[in-house]
């Protein structure tokens, strides 16, 4: 790495660092990923019980760990948007590019230090809410020894990580944290979850960023599961996600004045 584009990363640190919303945003991830992973393996423990006999087969107390992230993965794309798109909003992308003509130097240092930021975060958060949901569980709990659950733990901050690139990715491209979130979140919290559960689109659904990344962190498959890839295949399908939005971002900044 050249000296200047080493001098763009640690700008590109210094701005990530001093803006105090991209700091919250991922406090709140944690958070909110700890407390509902908790609370809802503490409930599955006390309904354990009464489940069906099929339910007991496909009881999977890792990924009942991980059921904060529903709602953790919202401010890792609040933090995504906001460390691409509070420079067009506040007019600094002038700036920035005068500085750093070299646009996809520009961007790609930008993204590689929120990214390294995310993924320190995220996999702090997936350890950290594997271990307190199994203290939940007690008696069901499993142990980060049992086949397929370190892959599960470190899959989970993948996940969180790739949210949050993928969410870069389109704020390159739309250039406005107000248009960039109002299309993310219904997309993730409301569209995706429709797709995935109404059965005529279930096929489709199963092939969005958020469910086929969401399968890496899934030790135990549902007796009635029929998804036609496994988890680091739904990994892959996310990665694809994540890659074509970064390139979309690129292809908008470099055409596009600022």
């Amino acid at each position: 790495m050249s000296m200047a584009a080493i001098q763009v990363v640690r700008s590109e640190w210094t701005k990530i660092r001093s803006v105090a919303s991209t700091v919250w945003t991922l406090s709140i991830a944690v958070v909110v990923t700890l407390a509902l992973g908790m609370l809802i393996s503490a409930l599955s423990k006390s309904e354990f019980d009464n489940l069906s006999r099929n339910e007991r087969l496909s009881f999977d107390p890792t990924f009942i760990s991980f059921a904060g992230m529903t709602l953790g993965q919202l401010a890792m794309i609040v933090f995504g948007v906001l460390v691409v798109s509070n420079e067009y909003s506040t007019g600094m992308i002038r700036t920035s590019l005068a500085a750093v003509p070299q646009r996809g130097t520009f961007l790609f240092s930008k993204i590689a230090v929120a990214t390294g930021l995310a993924l320190v975060v995220g996999m702090v958060t997936s350890f950290a809410t594997f271990v307190l949901g199994q203290a939940m569980l007690g008696s069901h709990r499993a142990s980060i020894s049992d086949q397929g659950v370190l892959r599960a733990v470190i899959g989970g901050g993948l996940y969180m990580t790739l949210i949050a690139v993928f969410s870069m990715g389109v704020a390159a491209m739309l250039r406005s944290p107000m248009l960039s979130l109002g299309i993310l979140m219904p997309f993730f919290f409301l569209i995706s979850n429709i797709l995935g559960n109404v059965p005529a689109t279930r096929k489709v659904g199963r092939f969005l960023p958020d469910q086929a990344g969401s399968r890496i962190m899934q030790v135990v498959t549902p007796v009635d599961d029929d998804t036609p890839y496994g988890p680091w295949g739904g990994l892959g399908i996310m990665l694809l996600w994540v890659l074509a939005a970064l390139v979309g971002g690129y292809a908008v900044l470099k055409r596009r004045d600022a």
